[in-house]
């Protein structure tokens, strides 16, 4: 049907059929004239002899309201209310709304399937509502064309549980290329072993990839201040490998080290998804063990690796981490344990020399332990890998041969810096 409200007025037809109803012009005229058809000029000539003088033509939408049940309604408003209460407490990572975890939270916990438009209706309606700034521009963007070419890898620690009352550190690596989440863990503290732990359940299970991307953090380098007046620094930055750097020098990955938070952007928009579901799940469940976080974790790592698809790449991460595999575009390679050393303990640890004294003994701590086969003098590398929590294995190593294995106590170690 023509729309007539857009080229002619109501006056201007009324004029016309006032015309043809006096037969001063025939139909087929008028038809051409406004470009319709006879079924459609007969309809409108029947409505102006009804009522010729509040004829129109203007267009006018039924505008349709749907209700939807009250028992919807209060579960929108109730997921709001939080929302609002997450954003307006400081210690919480949560500064917007997300409507889309509500229209999920809706759906997984009390099977209710409401459009998002109906939930931001909501919002508006009610006052929950606010539009989100724009997005800084990152200062650097590293571009692959292989999964394992670069791994993403960082952390951050926020109050992810407030119910819990203390604050937890989130440890995750990515794949650049293909967006998937190779590691996440949350941990109450972090160490360098926390990083070490993360690194050898990546290569162990993927393979070794080309580079690791990460921050300047002092645990992943050592980062020495400018000179003083009073003082002259006689390490410089890098000059010094850290015990997580030496892994990776033990492995042959490359280290890059970002320039400026913004550089880590790729890395930081994931962290943003997952502490957001995370933060805001962990509200909801009134969660405050450690445990409770990272099965919630899990689920929602699952849920990315598996179920989102990335506004960058337009993918699944899974599926196009499998594609790349499949075709082989890969750079992971196969991690094999090179000589002199035995097993992934050598590798994966902590690292600290001592010198055996005349009794063919070392110091660590109070603690004085005898070596097999150490002669006075040798200097002894320990390579340290805490076994649980209560329990840590040493191995001894001088001049890449192997002398002893034992084990110890974990507060034989307690204030040693590595």
């Amino acid at each position: 049907m023509a729309q007539l409200h857009k080229k002619f007025t109501s006056s201007q037809v009324k004029e016309l059929f006032k015309h043809y109803l006096a037969k001063e012009i025939k139909r087929d005229y008028i038809q051409e004239i406004l470009g319709i058809k006879r079924r459609q000029f007969c309809k409108l000539i029947s409505r102006y002899k009804d009522n010729p003088n509040d004829f129109s033509i203007g267009y006018v939408r039924k505008k349709q309201t749907r209700s939807i049940p009250d028992n919807i309604e209060n579960n929108i408003l109730k997921e709001l209310h939080i929302e609002k209460k997450l954003i307006n407490d400081k210690n919480i990572p949560i500064r917007f709304y997300n409507y889309s975890y509500i229209k999920e939270r809706l759906k997984e916990k009390y099977q209710q399937e409401v459009s998002l438009p109906t939930i931001i209706s909501r919002a508006k309606k009610y006052d929950f509502y606010f539009k989100k700034p724009k997005r800084k521009a990152h200062d650097r963007e590293v571009l692959t064309n292989h999964i394992g070419e670069l791994i993403q890898h960082d952390s951050s620690v926020h109050l992810f549980a407030p119910s819990a009352q203390e604050k937890w550190h989130l440890i995750t690596s990515i794949d650049d290329f293909s967006r998937y989440m190779l590691y996440a863990t949350l941990l109450k503290r972090e160490t360098s072993w926390t990083h070490i732990d993360a690194a050898q359940t990546v290569f162990l299970k993927y393979g070794l990839p080309f580079s690791y991307y990460v921050d300047s953090h002092s645990i992943f380098r050592f980062v020495q201040g400018r000179d003083s007046l009073w003082r002259k620094h006689s390490k410089l930055t890098d000059d010094v490998d850290t015990q997580w750097k030496q892994v990776f020098n033990d492995c042959n990955v490359k280290v890059i080290y970002a320039l400026s938070p913004q550089a880590k952007g790729k890395i930081e928009r994931p962290y943003q998804w997952l502490q957001d579901h995370l933060v805001r799940t962990c509200v909801r469940d009134n969660v405050t063990l450690l445990s409770q976080a990272q099965r919630i974790l899990n689920n929602e790592v699952h849920r990315y690796n598996y179920r989102q698809v990335h506004s960058t790449t337009g993918e699944v991460p899974y599926f196009r981490f499998k594609k790349a595999l499949k075709e082989k575009q890969s750079l992971f390679r196969e991690f094999k344990i090179r000589k002199p050393y035995k097993s992934v303990k050598d590798i994966f640890c902590l690292r600290i020399d001592r010198t055996a004294d005349a009794y063919r003994k070392i110091s660590i701590n109070n603690l004085r332990i005898k070596v097999n086969g150490v002669n006075p003098g040798n200097v002894i590398e320990l390579r340290i890998s805490p076994i649980n929590k209560g329990l840590t294995e040493v191995r001894f190593w001088h001049k890449d041969r192997l002398l002893d294995i034992q084990k110890f106590k974990n507060k034989a170690f307690e204030g040693v810096h590595f």
